[in-house]
């Protein structure tokens, strides 16, 4: 029995999500009262694409109450603007950082990857190693032969590291019989680990402040793309909805090239004219006004159009991808 003063709202009601800005967030309730905490004391389902989850008995706040101390700190007042307010709030919850020694013993392993098998069918051992080592892929028994994705800030803390599984011969995620996504703190039970994401990808900015960049939403599309136009620093989101100022202030004053997803292209437009002060933004609609309805139905994305060509050639090619326009 739950003798906490403090829980979920038991009836599961959903709230927008002061993170992702998702109506997926149950907000902790007082029992005795019956009346919500502040609309941050709350945990967003969307576990594998959000993580946000601010526990009252973790930041002080029941400690404070209990002891009728100053609450200033923990009751932030709301604002208008829901980056503005993400923003503030993730200042204040200190993020977690993986343990090197956790991070090395990953990067090995790479026979038993299923998505660098598919790597090394692409372009062969030799520029598979260099991709697999200029990212920092790594390789989880989480599930026989998936992988991590490692994303390491611009200072060079690991922020946290995606497990996924793919298809050897496709490329294709594994989504069947559920959907192969985890993170490592959750595959080591870390119930404590406060994860905030950073772009994959971020730590090659510093290798070029001058080069420009092209942001994608997936790690893979990322890695692929990376040998096919060489003239940019390929970074991943990691997700639709992490596309978002916090993210993006690494971007400061840089160009940026961006390739949505199919069905994307409004939302990250929109976005690009939100973030306009922040840096150079011009998006590529490609994929938005060439893809077949079939092509749609399947979801493709910009590494599915470039895997049809040998990397080798692809600068020769006509239908080059470079639809590059000033968001509008």
């Amino acid at each position: 029995m739950n003798q906490h003063r403090y829980i979920l709202d038991p009836k599961g009601r959903k709230h927008t999500c002061i993170s992702c800005g998702q109506k997926r967030a149950v907000r902790y309730i007082d029992k005795q009262t019956s009346q919500y905490l502040p609309d941050h004391y709350s945990r967003c389902d969307r576990e594998i694409n959000c993580t946000y989850h601010l526990n009252p008995y973790k930041d002080g706040f029941v400690k404070a109450l209990e002891e009728n101390g100053d609450l200033k700190r923990f009751l932030f007042p709301r604002t208008k603007g829901k980056e503005t307010g993400n923003a503030k709030r993730q200042d204040l919850i200190k993020p977690s950082f993986t343990d090197k020694t956790v991070f090395i013993q990953t990067l090995t392993n790479y026979q038993s990857n299923s998505f660098c098998s598919f790597l090394i069918n692409l372009f062969g051992s030799e520029l598979t190693t260099t991709l697999v080592s200029k990212y920092f892929v790594g390789t989880s028994d989480h599930w026989p032969n998936s992988t991590i994705f490692w994303q390491i800030d611009t200072k060079g803390k690991i922020r946290g590291g995606k497990v996924m599984l793919y298809n050897p011969e496709t490329g294709k995620r594994i989504k069947a019989p559920f959907n192969h996504i985890s993170w490592v703190h959750s595959t080591l039970k870390d119930e404590n680990y406060k994860l905030q994401q950073c772009l994959f990808g971020e730590h090659l900015l510093k290798t070029d402040p001058h080069k420009p960049v092209a942001l994608v939403e997936s790690e893979k599309t990322a890695i692929i793309a990376s040998p096919y136009l060489p003239e940019f620093i390929w970074l991943a989101t990691g997700g639709l909805s992490n596309f978002t100022l916090e993210k993006c202030k690494v971007l400061a004053g840089r160009n940026v090239a961006l390739y949505p997803d199919l069905n994307a292209y409004d939302k990250w437009n929109n976005k690009a004219l939100e973030f306009a002060h922040l840096a150079k933004f011009k998006i590529s609609d490609f994929l938005e006004t060439t893809a077949t309805e079939e092509e749609r139905c399947q979801g493709l994305d910009l590494a599915d159009y470039l895997i049809r060509y040998d990397y080798n050639e692809y600068q020769f090619i006509q239908e080059y991808p470079s639809t590059i326009k000033q968001a509008a």
